[in-house]
């Protein structure tokens, strides 16, 4: 008898054990890119600095995840899934401890950086691992576990941040990482297969450099349009070599076998439209978790814990919304479900505004929950989407480019917020809630604008997975 190809097959428990991994590698990363906002005055007292030169923690961790995703692919390919995803887990949780032991800003950066690191290998080889093991009907429940933590992070971080922060120590929201890290070790050690490349090309060194620096500077350029460290002209300098940099590497890769990141996934419609239209909605979705806190503490005066209890309703709507997408894709298919969840969290995102001092909480906690079933449903089905289509050899280096893709969504999603913010505001210290009204309205027209490119998708795009329109085709032939 025929061994099966995936090894969810070949043992059905790994179709629960190979995801909760993931997940709580993919949740660790999340976490680390949030957590930290909360206790930076409390790390700025401990070692003696100030709270803006602290930004530098977050920054630091942001960039080195842009810079190393691009090359996670070809590592994996190399050297082993497991092999990696493992090792990846180890520097992480390294680096966590690390920082949890900081006595300098000169070394929390520094490990901060070892932290983005392993981040960085950590989520395109944990997607890589899940799109491996699962065969593609399976691939709605394996990536909606793998955009859970996505959605659920930068929720949990702020309020986990500053529990933690209040009741314990700063040093603890690293120290936090050090249990799950571990698990996650021995269990991919134990369960996940070691998947490696048939044919793996020869490092593309001089592309690395171009697509990293060019991905470094995009990400420095947007994190100081909201949270400002140079001048004005420096970040416009900055964002103009980011692209330049980017489009050589566009014109260099048409003339190398195997170039850094594989720019022909974007001839699969599936993969662009998903990563492209998909991350542009989300970008207009990913400003909420960061204007919402400061509108409930700036804007109507709350307490940060009474502030994250409240986005954090947000999370239980991702929960709720995990086992619906099967239902939802399998009835309306990829085209309808991402057109519809764009312009419902258009109007979502638009509705904040209605919120005042006054409005009960138990109201806001309820919109939020509604809003995190929305945004859940658009993450989920543009993931799931982007790798619907792609043979089996594409996968790794599409993980990689589709990580960085996700990386500058929750970026650029946050930056426009603040820019916004900033322009709605002018010189004000603290914003009113008629100013966060206004960047509310005006950030809901970024879902908008991405749904011309889901026009794009045709029916049998996605329908291995969604089975939507095997469902049509049925209900046809049993037709007289």
């Amino acid at each position: 008898m025929e061994q099966p190809l995936f090894a969810t097959e070949r043992d059905p428990r790994l179709r629960l054990i190979i995801p909760v991994i993931v997940a709580i590698a993919f949740l660790m990363e999340q976490l680390d890119s949030t957590i930290i906002t909360t206790a930076i005055p409390a790390i700025a007292e401990s070692l003696d600095t100030t709270p803006v030169r602290l930004n530098l923690a977050i920054t630091t961790y942001i960039l080195t995840l842009a810079v190393f995703i691009p090359v996670s692919g070809w590592f994996a390919d190399r050297f082993g899934a497991r092999r990696i995803f493992a090792l990846a887990l180890f520097i992480f949780t390294l680096g966590s401890v690390l920082c949890g032991m900081a006595d300098s800003v000169g070394m929390l950066l520094a490990m901060r950086a070892l932290q983005g690191l392993g981040g960085a290998m950590m989520t395109p080889v944990g997607r890589l691992i899940l799109l491996r093991s699962f065969p593609r009907s399976g691939l709605i429940t394996a990536m909606t576990y793998m955009t859970l933590p996505a959605i659920m992070g930068p929720v949990i971080g702020p309020l986990l941040g500053g529990v933690l922060t209040t009741y314990a120590s700063w040093r603890w929201i690293f120290y936090v990482n050090v249990p799950f890290g571990c698990i996650g070790i021995l269990a991919a050690l134990r369960f996940v297969d070691d998947f490696r490349g048939e044919t793996v090309q020869r490092f593309d060194f001089a592309g690395f450099l171009m697509v990293g620096s060019g991905a470094a500077l995009l990400q420095f350029g947007l994190e100081n349009i909201g949270r400002p460290t140079i001048p004005t002209l420096a970040t416009t300098l900055v964002l103009v070599a980011s692209v330049l940099l980017l489009l050589a590497f566009g014109r260099y890769a048409r003339r190398v076998a195997a170039p850094a990141v594989d720019l022909t996934l974007f001839r699969f419609r599936s993969f662009w439209v998903g990563t492209l239209a998909g991350g542009l909605c989300r970008v207009g979705l990913n400003g909420v978790p960061f204007l919402l806190p400061l509108m409930l503490q700036v804007g109507f005066g709350m307490s940060p814990v009474t502030s994250g209890s409240l986005t954090f309703v947000g999370s239980f709507g991702a929960l709720l919304m995990r086992p619906l997408l099967s239902r939802l894709l399998r009835r309306f298919g990829f085209k309808s479900v991402l057109t519809g969840s764009a312009l419902v969290g258009s109007a979502t995102v638009a509705g904040f505004a209605l919120m005042q001092a006054d409005t009960p909480h138990w109201m806001i906690g309820l919109y939020v929950f509604l809003f995190g079933i929305v945004r859940s449903a658009q993450f989920m089905t543009s993931n799931t989407l982007s790798y619907a289509d792609l043979p089996g050899e594409k996968l790794s280096r599409a993980t990689s480019l589709g990580g960085v893709l996700q990386q500058l969504s929750v970026s650029l999603g946050v930056s426009i917020a603040a820019m916004v913010l900033g322009l709605v505001s002018g010189q004000a210290h603290a914003p009113t809630p008629e100013q966060f009204h206004w960047v509310f309205v005006l950030t809901a027209v970024v879902p908008l604008i991405s749904i011309p490119g889901f026009f794009f998708l045709r029916a049998e795009d996605g329908a291995q997975v969604s089975g939507h329109r095997r469902k049509a085709e049925a209900a046809a032939d049993a037709t007289p």
